[in-house]
């Protein structure tokens, strides 16, 4: 069973969301929560304080040491608050990070290339880090994450839909995904965080079913309830498109890859996350209430 206590780094993103209830069912009666937002109003077992880089090796005064961690944050934030998780007394520290570490760095687009190598030199940083300072460590990477309409996956597809009424796939759209929802995410987190044999040990978690890209598109259309509308578009003119796209906020995200990998397999094994923790996640099954659309 977890200690009593535990800090979450990230709490108010997606995933962070899902951890409070997951911790108080796993026997902790407190959670601290860090969040760069600020403080929330404290209840229900949890307390909120602001993420600070500038703590240094001295605990706050009127603080309590905590040494299990959790960090649903993006992995290359987490060494600028190394020294405050010191100051916390960090022992066990279990840290989110991506399957895009092993998708995106052979990307055309340098932009992920960057994505997928600071995911890669987080992880290396945070596996140093923790020899050095006797901590123990689980990295879990988790393929692409949905859920509450608050994702940038599935939820995003989706907000295209609304918006346009169609969506544009780039060949036959074959390649297999994973989707895991968020629930399940925090979910191995906490059992991660509740295994001697997670420690020092990094895993692929994965959604509960494989499925082409271009059948996901279509259950997201089916959990809208809108009429089935795929366009098959070449690849030049899915790079106009984008450039396009990039031009609004929302879209400033997307890229000419993002078409590319449509019919690449983007699959992963999370049999070891299994057998060492249980993890059992979930079909992908999509409504409406669910991508709050």
């Amino acid at each position: 069973m977890v200690e009593c206590r535990v800090g979450v780094l990230g709490a108010s993103s997606l995933v962070g969301g899902c951890l409070q209830p997951l911790l108080a069912s796993a026997g902790c009666r407190q959670v601290t929560a860090f969040s760069r937002r600020g403080q929330r109003t404290s209840g229900d077992g949890m307390e909120w304080r602001q993420l600070s880089t500038t703590t240094g090796l001295c605990l706050p005064s009127g603080e309590k040491k905590i040494q299990q961690w959790i960090c649903v944050a993006p992995i290359w934030v987490l060494p600028q608050y190394f020294p405050m998780l010191q100051a916390y007394g960090v022992r066990r520290l279990v840290a989110l990070s991506s399957t895009s570490c092993l998708t995106k760095d052979d990307s055309s687009d340098p932009e992920e290339q960057d994505i997928a190598r600071r995911l890669t030199d987080a992880e290396k940083i945070l596996q140093n880090w923790a020899l050095v300072h006797g901590v123990e460590w689980t990295i879990l990477r988790p393929t692409l994450i949905y859920g509450f309409g608050r994702d940038k996956n599935i939820a995003e597809i989706a907000r295209f839909i609304g918006r346009f009424g169609f969506f544009p796939l780039f060949g036959r759209a074959q390649g297999l995904r994973q989707p895991i929802h968020a629930l399940d995410v925090a979910s191995a987190c906490v059992a991660a965080l509740n295994s001697p044999s997670t420690v020092n040990r990094a895993y692929n978690i994965s959604g509960g079913e494989t499925l082409a890209y271009r059948e996901m598109v279509v259950r997201i259309f089916a959990a809208m309830r809108r009429p089935l509308r795929l366009v098959s578009v070449p690849l030049s003119v899915f790079r106009v498109a984008v450039a396009l796209l990039r031009l609004v906020p929302r879209y400033r995200q997307w890229s000419p890859a993002m078409a590319e990998r449509m019919n690449r397999d983007l699959v992963f094994d999370h049999a070891e996350a299994t057998r060492d923790f249980g993890f059992k996640p979930r079909p992908f099954v999509l409504n409406a209430e669910g991508l709050h659309i």
